[in-house]
């Protein structure tokens, strides 16, 4: 346990992310005196007129004290740089003492790429936003200059959206098995098999429910996405029932982009692909995580590296021409090797997308709620990992195109899309660095509603687990106004 003294307790947020960056497992505890016993974090700040350095100034004193080292450091700044100038103090000594120094500076957000295109335009230019990210964030020049990447794929993505443009996720939350490492709300086809008709039924309500709205208020549908949860856990039936609601519903002319996840390769059959194909779908994403058998058996995966492949094969039969596919750097006991051999494999099947996640130990994974997490995992392995990921896929023709950032990500990395050209998935850009308004239906969605032509962002929660969804569905529809409540505000 860390203990922590602030004497400006709306620091707090801040400050125990940026301790977290190098302990992501201990806990803080907040104290009302300066700490004397180690491990131990404090700040003392006072204001310019206390300390004699100007009205406007804050005097930051701050100290640390881990490992049986202690370091104290003081600066003197403006009063409006006082939570930046105490996180860079504590960082910059814990960097020292830790013998570590995270790649992204004092950013904890989770959206990077979203402030450099902020800072561009307080900046009035790309290059002195990269140095401010730099010189004042500390944020290191490679994640700078991948910021940039998918910077300039936003500015891409701006261009197929407008003031009224509009995305739609669907939720699916049934999975064939709940992996070690997931933290969302997703149920085990075994423990919820009764819930996914009347699910499907009430979901489909609740999309045409939807429609009207959205025809009302003259909004354009822009791109669909269905998330999970396992998308093709659903059947054959019931998949083409919720798709063709959708295309009945929703007026699709204007739609670039349609991706379904068929992330569980168990899952997938010529059926649903054919599906998929036929209702509208261009994209769909097939995610082994791992190409090791072992490895899948590992985090609770039921299928085979062969049946990724066979996925894989019939959805190209089928004629689907964008396919995504994931990986995960980090799973437990697999080396920067194991990890090549994955990445090398996935690259030979040459899809148009490859995004690499960072394994990610959230609170309410089997991993970390079994004991089996390994927080202090070898950041260097990590490192290699994505390492070889950049140089093999910049050499086959990919490019980072959106990225993302969670907590407790092994060694403080982050998660890259990768695209070859012209296959940027446009919702991921839009969703991650809200650019244009989604529209979730279904169970644990969360409706993201954003100002025409303006920066104010509103949500609108749907109930978090499937048989909420189901025994309060009356409220999901209530609450669905406020859609029209938020735009008529901007009228």
């Amino acid at each position: 346990m860390i203990k922590l003294y602030l004497n400006k307790s709306e620091y707090s947020y801040e400050i125990e992310n940026i301790i977290r960056l190098f302990f992501p497992c201990e806990k803080i505890e907040q104290t009302e005196t300066v700490p004397s016993i180690e491990p131990f974090v404090y700040t003392d700040i006072l204001t310019g007129e206390e300390a004699g350095c100007g009205i406007d100034n804050y005097f930051i004193k701050c100290g640390v004290a881990v490992f049986g080292k202690r370091m104290e450091r003081e600066t003197i700044c403006p009063e409006k740089e006082g939570e930046l100038n105490t996180a860079r103090l504590i960082y910059e000594m814990l960097c020292d003492i830790c013998q570590f120094t995270p790649k992204w500076g004092v950013l904890t957000g989770v959206r990077p790429a979203k402030l450099l295109s902020t800072l561009t335009k307080e900046w009035g230019s790309v290059e002195k936003a990269k140095d401010d990210m730099i010189n004042r964030l500390l944020v290191s020049p490679p994640k700078t200059n991948l910021c940039e990447y998918c910077y300039n794929a936003e500015l891409k993505a701006e261009e197929k959206s407008g003031a009224n443009a509009f995305s739609l996720y669907v939720s699916i939350p049934f999975c064939p098995t709940r992996c070690s490492y997931c933290s969302f709300v997703s149920h085990s086809i075994e423990k919820a098999a009764k819930l996914v008709e009347p699910y499907v039924d009430l979901l489909c309500k609740e999309i045409e429910e939807t429609a009207k709205i959205t025809k009302k208020l003259g909004l354009t549908l822009c791109t669909v996405y269905f998330g999970g949860g396992t998308p093709t856990q659903l059947s054959a039936p019931q998949l083409e029932k919720v798709m063709t609601a959708i295309n009945n519903n929703f007026d699709m002319s204007n739609v670039v982009e349609y991706t379904i996840e068929a992330g569980r390769p168990d899952t997938v059959t010529k059926e649903k692909l054919e599906i998929i194909k036929r209702l509208g779908a261009n994209r769909i994403s097939i995610n082994p995580q791992t190409m090791s058998n072992q490895s899948l058996e590992r985090i609770g995966r039921k299928h085979t590296v062969e049946q990724t492949v066979d996925a894989y094969n019939i959805a190209r039969e089928v004629g689907i021409d964008f396919i995504n596919m994931d990986l995960i750097a980090g799973l437990p006991e697999e080396t920067v090797d194991d990890y090549i051999k994955s990445l090398d494999e996935v690259i030979k099947l040459n899809p148009e997308n490859i995004t690499v996640h960072v394994l990610s130990m959230k609170r309410s994974s089997r991993l970390v709620v079994s004991g089996e997490a390994d927080y202090n995992a070898d950041s260097k392995t990590v490192e290699g990992m994505l390492k070889y990921s950049e140089e093999t896929l910049t050499s086959k023709g990919y490019k980072p195109y959106y990225l993302y950032r969670q907590s407790k990500m092994l060694g403080n990395h982050e998660n890259v899309g990768w695209s070859k050209d012209g296959y940027d998935c446009l919702y991921n850009i839009y969703m991650m660095n809200e650019l244009h308004t989604v529209i979730s239906v279904g169970a644990g969605g969360v409706t993201r509603l954003k100002q025409p032509n303006g920066t104010n962002i509103e949500r609108i929660f749907n109930f978090k687990f499937p048989y909420e969804y189901i025994d309060r569905f009356d409220e999901i529809i209530e609450r669905k106004r406020g859609v029209t409540d938020f735009y008529g505000k901007y009228k």
